[in-house]
């Protein structure tokens, strides 16, 4: 889905994005440059990986419970 957006630049950074990618290009050549800064799709893969793995998510939850058992019994 598409999203509107409406930012502010300086007219000369207008200009030349106008004259270089041309006018009806700016939105997509801003979001192939921004794009790769937000979204590391990458990294959602290898999540998405590392959760189909039951042993390692079991693992996972192990030490997360211990930890909470652990910071749970300390007194203070």
């Amino acid at each position: 889905m598409r999203r509107k957006l409406t930012i502010s630049i300086d007219e000369q950074i207008y200009n030349a994005l106008y004259h270089i990618v041309g006018k009806r290009k700016i939105s997509r050549f801003i979001e192939d440059l921004v794009k790769p800064k937000v979204i590391n799709e990458e990294l959602e893969l290898a999540y998405q990986q590392m959760a189909k793995d039951s042993l390692r998510e079991e693992k996972a939850m192990q030490w997360s419970e211990g930890t909470f058992e652990e910071f749970h019994n300390e007194t203070w």
